[in-house]
C-alpha cells in the first residue's frame, strides 16, 4: 500500500511540475487562468475542428465535391485518364475517380473515435507546443498522434468499400482497358493504399483549416473558455 500511496505522490508531483513548467512559459497574460483550462481550451478546440471539419467529409461528395481534398487519379495513372479521354471514355475515368472519393467518405466514418483519444490525452507539454506553436500545430499534433492508427482503421473499410460500390471492377476494366492500348507500358497500382494515404491528407487538411480559422478570426472562438485560451496565443 505505501509503495502505491508514494508511486501516486511521485505522479501528482510529476504533473504538477510540468503544468508549472508549461504555465512559466506562457506569456504574462495568461495570469488567473490555469494549465488544467489550457488543455481544456486546445482540447475544445481540436473536438471542434474534428466535428465541423471531419463530419463534411464523411458527407455524400465530401470528398468528391470538395476541390481542396478531392482524390485524383495516382500519379502514375494520370496518363491512364489521359488516354482513356483521347479514346471517347470519359465517363469510365470519371466513374474511376468518384468510386476513389467515395470510399474516403466511408473511410474517414471511421476517424472520431481515433481523434477523441488522442485529444483525450493530450499533456500540459503538448499543450503548451500548440497554444504558442504556427497555425497548423494542432494539426500537426494530430498528424503524430494518430496517422498510424488511421491508416490501419481506413485501409480495411476503403477495400470494403470499394467492393460494396462497385470500384473493384470499374478500376479492373479501367486497367485492363488502359493495358490493351498499343504501345502503353501496363499498370497494376495498389489503389487502396493509395486512396487511404489521400484520405488521411484530406482529413488533416480540413482539420488545419478549423485551426487556422480558431487562431486568426476571433469570432470562431465561440465559447468563453475558446477565447480566454485563445487570447493567450494572441500575446505571444
Amino acid at each position: 500500500m505505501k509503495k502505491i500511496l508514494l508511486l501516486a505522490l511521485t505522479f501528482s508531483l510529476t504533473s504538477c511540475a510540468e503544468m508549472q513548467q508549461t504555465l512559466n512559459q506562457l506569456p504574462q497574460m495568461s495570469q488567473g487562468i490555469g494549465g488544467v483550462d489550457i488543455a481544456s481550451g486546445l482540447r475544445e478546440a481540436l473536438n471542434k475542428g474534428i466535428t465541423v471539419q471531419v463530419s463534411k467529409l464523411t458527407a455524400v461528395d465530401g470528398f468528391y465535391k470538395n476541390e481542396a481534398v478531392k482524390i485524383l487519379m495516382p500519379e502514375e495513372l494520370q496518363k491512364v485518364d489521359a488516354t482513356l479521354r483521347k479514346v471517347g471514355l470519359s465517363s469510365l475515368a470519371d466513374e474511376g475517380i468518384k468510386m476513389l472519393n467515395r470510399a474516403a467518405e466511408d473511410a474517414v466514418k471511421e476517424a472520431t473515435p481515433i481523434f477523441v483519444s488522442a485529444v483525450k490525452n493530450m499533456s500540459f507539454t503538448d499543450a503548451k507546443n500548440i497554444l504558442l506553436g504556427n497555425d497548423s500545430a494542432a494539426t500537426t499534433y494530430l498528424q503524430g498522434s494518430t496517422t498510424t492508427a488511421l491508416y490501419g482503421k481506413f485501409n480495411p473499410v476503403i477495400k470494403n468499400s470499394f467492393a460494396k460500390v462497385g470500384a473493384d471492377v470499374v478500376w479492373t476494366k479501367i486497367i485492363n482497358k488502359y493495358n490493351t492500348i498499343p504501345l502503353v507500358k501496363k499498370v497494376n497500382p495498389d489503389l487502396t493504399d493509395y486512396t487511404t494515404n489521400q484520405a488521411l491528407a484530406g482529413v488533416f487538411k480540413m482539420i488545419a483549416v478549423e485551426e487556422k480559422e480558431i487562431r486568426n478570426n476571433i469570432s470562431a472562438r465561440t465559447t468563453p473558455l475558446l477565447k480566454s485560451v485563445f487570447a493567450l496565443q494572441d500575446g505571444k
